[in-house]
């Protein structure tokens, strides 16, 4: 996750001081979402047939590797503006199956340590967010000192930690402990995962929630925030500082939510985190506060966010069987992900058409709206006690 974070920050802000594009910035904030739903529904299935283990040290390693050419070649070749997309798309195709397997080994390591399900999450969404902390913060004070290209190795170095703690503790245990796909075809257990997503209300209700949202964080992440920070501070760095900011008040929620989390309603809990962690700093960039206030709503919003997806693994894991987990969490990942290289064309555009502030107010309405929608309809309440399969055997 600093990884990814370090990418998610370097990217735009090197497209944008190398081509004062912003099309050009959202063109790359494509090349990067865009490999999340192809690496979501089929990297699932890979994963589940390769095993969680054994996937997650493939995807790093690979990962690392796409990364790393990208300083390389810019020092050899001047990396045309082609090439440096085409890898930010390599690398998101690869790392997306490697999220999915890491994400499936959960609820195993749960039931090896005989742990509490929603602490677990909780305590794994914290280190994920510490990661995205660190490494933004880590991003952020490279380019100032180095410039984005040198803060491209410091990226390719996370993966290959991240490879060596796989390898090192991470228990080989069964890496393939079904026989469903000896006897099925890939297409038979790519369209049984999407199945499963689609007929059960909680998963597929989150799923189309999330669509809209991560469309809206796809803009601000690859598109508004950057475009925002650079106006505001001449290197960019401002952008970093915001997401280290909102990283580290999800941190102390996540942790929060790992400490007493299952004692909460689900639905109120998802519906109040969702709705202060969104559309407020939006609503922050576009009233035009100062930095310091700007950093505190990030935070607030935050520690808001840090209870969402914790909260979302839980039921996750409770519904998925482990024979079919990754693709579900694949396809899952392609759900939630399909909007999001469509939010970084569209903030990119909305920013040259209507402007900053403009963009800003209409995604912070977008953002508050959605956030609102568990509280209709009776399929939500479905999120409140979602029906346990019956190879669970961890405690929520």
């Amino acid at each position: 996750m600093a990884g990814n974070a370090i990418t998610a920050i370097v990217v735009p802000i090197y497209v944008l001081q190398s081509t004062g594009s912003v099309l050009a910035t959202g063109a790359a904030g494509i090349a990067a979402t865009a490999p999340m739903i192809i690496g979501g529904v089929f990297g699932g299935v890979l994963v589940d047939r390769l095993g969680f283990r054994r996937a997650a040290l493939l995807a790093d390693v690979a990962s690392g590797v796409t990364v790393i050419a990208i300083p390389v070649l810019a020092a050899v070749i001047a990396l045309p503006f082609w090439a440096l997309l085409a890898l930010v798309f390599v690398s998101g195709l690869l790392d997306t199956p490697g999220d999915t397997a890491k994400r499936s080994l959960v609820p195993d390591l749960v039931q090896l340590a005989g742990a509490r399900l929603s602490r677990v999450t909780g305590a794994e969404s914290a280190i994920s967010r510490t990661a995205t902390m660190v490494g933004a913060s880590a991003a952020a004070l490279t380019i100032a000192w180095l410039g984005p290209l040198n803060a491209m190795v410091l990226d390719a170095a996370t993966f290959a930690a991240s490879a060596l703690l796989v390898l090192l503790f991470v228990p080989k245990g069964r890496s393939r402990d079904h026989a469903v796909s000896d006897v099925t075809s890939f297409w038979s257990e790519l369209t049984d995962g999407i199945r499963f997503l689609t007929s059960t209300p909680a998963i597929r209700n989150v799923v189309l929630l999330v669509v809209v949202t991560n469309l809206i964080d796809a803009a601000g992440m690859t598109v508004i925030k950057p475009v925002y920070a650079s106006a505001v501070s001449d290197d960019g760095t401002l952008f970093g500082l915001m997401v280290a900011i909102f990283a580290a008040g999800a941190l102390t929620g996540a942790a929060l939510y790992g400490w007493f989390g299952h004692r909460l309603p689900r639905r109120p809990t998802f519906v109040v985190c969702f709705l202060l962690a969104g559309a407020p700093p939006y609503l922050a960039m576009a009233s035009g506060l100062a930095i310091p206030a700007l950093l505190v709503v990030f935070a607030l919003a935050g520690l808001a966010a840090g209870s969402i997806n914790p909260l979302i693994s839980t039921v996750m894991f409770e519904l998925i069987p482990r024979t079919m987990r990754a693709r579900v969490l694949g396809a899952l990942t392609t759900g939630v992900s399909v909007g999001m290289p469509l939010g970084s064309f569209v903030g990119g555009v909305a920013i040259a058409q209507v402007g900053l502030i403009a963009t800003c107010l209409i995604a912070a309405s977008v953002y508050a709206f959605a956030t609102l929608t568990p509280l209709l309809g009776r399929s939500w309440r479905t999120l409140d006690s979602p029906v346990r399969r019956p190879d669970r055997a961890v405690r929520s």
